[in-house]
């Protein structure tokens, strides 16, 4: 399966947060929206950052409450890691696993089209597994 196959199910609306927005903010968008992370985006196409929940509970642990008057690119991961529509979701569960990484942005043609969640790429898993368990009860069956 591809990663865009992933996206046509869910859609490629894609929260983001400026880099000089408050972590204050950035929090009231994740409530908002019910979601792990936020990209980063002066523009909301080309990505600056990413940055999610776990981010914001380590730079308090670190650095108390002051971080949520900062802004956002105080605390972003600068350095992300993506992918493209035509990406395979079993390499990005690899990818994910490995580099313990949540959420990947979804870059095509240098811009912004998606975002896919480890809980996107499970779903994904198991609708393949239950498709082919079907496929190979059906032909038992015969």
């Amino acid at each position: 399966m591809l990663i865009g196959t992933i996206l046509r199910g869910k859609g490629g609306e894609v929260t983001t947060v400026a880099p000089d927005a408050t972590v204050r903010d950035l929090l009231a968008k994740l409530a908002e929206h019910n979601i792990g992370a936020v990209v980063v985006s002066a523009d909301g196409a080309t990505i600056d950052g990413i940055v999610s929940e776990r981010d914001v509970v380590r730079r308090l642990h670190d650095r108390g409450a002051g971080i949520l008057g900062e802004p956002v690119s105080a605390i972003m991961t600068a350095e992300v890691r993506t992918v493209g529509p035509g990406d395979r979701v079993d390499e990005l569960r690899k990818t994910m696993t490995t580099h313990r990484v949540r959420h990947m942005p979804v870059v095509d043609d240098g811009r912004l089209v998606g975002i896919v969640s480890i809980g996107d790429v499970v779903k994904s898993t198991i609708d393949e597994l239950e498709t082919e368990k079907a496929s190979l009860v059906d032909y038992l069956h015969r």
